[in-house]
């Protein structure tokens, strides 16, 4: 595989992770057992993994822009759609959680990644629908 198509699959699992800790703190919330801070727990989860992601998305579309590709392409609509997904599921989840536990970061947060996942998926699809440019077949010949 080409290199675009490995940092695809790391930006799809990046996008992975930062759903399963938003739904893992989310759950933790509605029944906690002891205080936490969720403000700096959620700002860690973006700079641990969907900041990463994101830029890994954008990175993958430059790299593989020229020549197309349907295996990068599909990781990135992919990652977008589990984040949509994942994201829509913590804010049915923000309803049982204490008032006590509701920061911004919790509250707008979700929808903010929503709004963020959108045009990942269209980078995504712009590469997935993307023809490779056909290779010359001499040095000389530009």
């Amino acid at each position: 595989m080409a290199i675009e198509k490995w940092i695809a699959l790391a930006s799809f699992g990046l996008f992975i992770m930062f759903v399963a800790q938003m739904i893992s703190i989310s759950v933790y919330l509605t029944h906690p057992s002891h205080d936490i801070d969720p403000s700096s727990q959620i700002k860690e989860f973006i700079s641990i993994s969907i900041a990463p992601a994101l830029i890994l998305s954008g990175s993958s579309y430059v790299m593989g822009k020229r020549y197309g590709s349907r295996l990068a392409g599909s990781f990135i609509i992919s990652g977008g759609i589990i984040t949509i997904i994942g994201m829509y599921y913590v804010t049915i989840l923000i309803k049982q959680i204490q008032d006590a536990y509701l920061v911004p970061e919790l509250t707008v947060g979700p929808f903010v990644f929503i709004v963020t996942s959108i045009p990942v998926i269209i980078i995504g699809s712009l590469l997935l629908r993307l023809k490779p440019l056909p290779k010359r077949d001499y040095f000389f010949d530009r």
